[in-house]
């Protein structure tokens, strides 16, 4: 016996992610659904060693299913979410527009699963922003042995953070420049290949990015709202895998070598740091991997509690599809969802 689940945004980067991890975790689906718009009727994904054909948004039966994966952008979720929920399902959803509802759980399960629990007041659990998923994993288990004053977090955001288009014009960008017929950028506000844009998302009246608000608010509602954080958000010529030099003031004392142990043993991360050895990770060598790395602990001697390190994930994974399908097995776990409602 199984669940039933609808991917809905299937055919874009992160919904091809979640087909893949919920086959590569043995989630207990009896079905799985591919949904997307109406332009996308018939086209194939794949799901495991299966081919799935889309289905139309606007015609499909959500009360077919127990859960929805949303991963179709911010508009379509303010649509749809409620309409979904309403016909039964628990709406996880991938994009920004239901984050800072306080009716609407934001959850990264090595953090605060039981936030799970707010899901029946709206049908909707909101996943972070993919930079900030990774970061809170790291910061919690600190915050929970020491306390954390604040945080300065500087990001390397990969293109693929903003789609397929978007790792397209990397590409195409980059083949010109060596072929001498750069196109001009179309996705980003300036080139991406071989340069840094250090900007994310549109910039705000205190002269902050959208992004690096969503930093700030999302790790106080999802780890503390004492925590006071400031970010740098930079697109960077990579096609997977944001990385992040985080900062931090903690309210205790923590020495370098205690929070490696700490972190070495706290789900969801993985440490390698090993300086002698220039044993440190990279984003490229964390593509296709489950785990946040955490690498170049070390001491902040600009303050007496301070702490550095280096943290780098695979955003379509931890960054959005594994966090949902992690919010899925959550919600299984408690009975929230249950497998023998599928008896047909």
């Amino acid at each position: 016996m199984g669940t039933r689940i609808a991917v809905v945004g299937a055919t874009g980067n992160v919904g091809r992610e979640l087909l893949n991890i919920l086959d590569e975790r043995l989630f207990p689906a009896d079905e799985v659904f591919a949904v997307a718009s109406r332009r996308s009727i018939g086209k194939e994904v794949s799901y495991g060693d299966r081919t799935l054909k889309c289905h139309d948004l606007e015609q499909f039966d959500f009360s077919r299913v127990d859960v929805v994966l949303m991963s179709a952008g911010g508009k379509v979720s303010k649509e749809w979410s409620p309409k979904i929920a309403k016909a039964g399902a628990i709406v996880i959803d991938n994009s920004s527009q239901w984050r800072m509802d306080p009716d609407v759980p934001l959850v990264v399960p090595e953090v605060n699963a039981d936030a799970v629990m707010g899901y029946n007041k709206k049908g909707i659990i909101a996943n972070p922003n993919c930079s900030t998923a990774q970061l809170v994993v790291a910061l919690k288990p600190i915050h929970d042995a020491v306390g954390i004053r604040r945080v300065v977090v500087a990001t390397y955001q990969s293109v693929s953070g903003a789609g397929k288009e978007a790792m397209d014009e990397l590409w195409n960008q980059t083949r010109g420049i060596f072929v001498n017929d750069e196109p001009a950028p179309q996705v980003f506000q300036k080139e991406i290949a071989f340069n840094l844009i250090p900007q994310i998302d549109v910039f705000m009246e205190d002269g902050y990015t959208k992004e690096e608000w969503k930093m700030r608010m999302e790790t106080k509602k999802i780890v503390d709202e004492s925590i006071e954080l400031v970010a740098t958000c930079v697109r960077v010529p990579v096609f997977v895998g944001h990385s992040e030099a985080v900062h931090i003031e903690t309210i205790g004392h923590m020495s370098a070598d205690e929070c490696r142990a700490l972190l070495r043993e706290s789900p969801g991360l993985m440490v390698v740091d090993d300086p002698k050895e220039d044993l440190y990770i990279t984003p490229k060598e964390c593509v296709g991997e489950w785990a946040t790395y955490i690498s170049r602990i070390r001491h902040d001697p600009t303050t007496p509690n301070g702490l550095a390190f280096w943290c780098v994930s695979d955003n379509l994974r931890k960054g959005a599809a594994l966090n949902a399908v992690q919010i899925a097995e959550e919600l299984l776990n408690r009975g929230i969802i249950k497998p023998e409602k599928v008896d047909a």
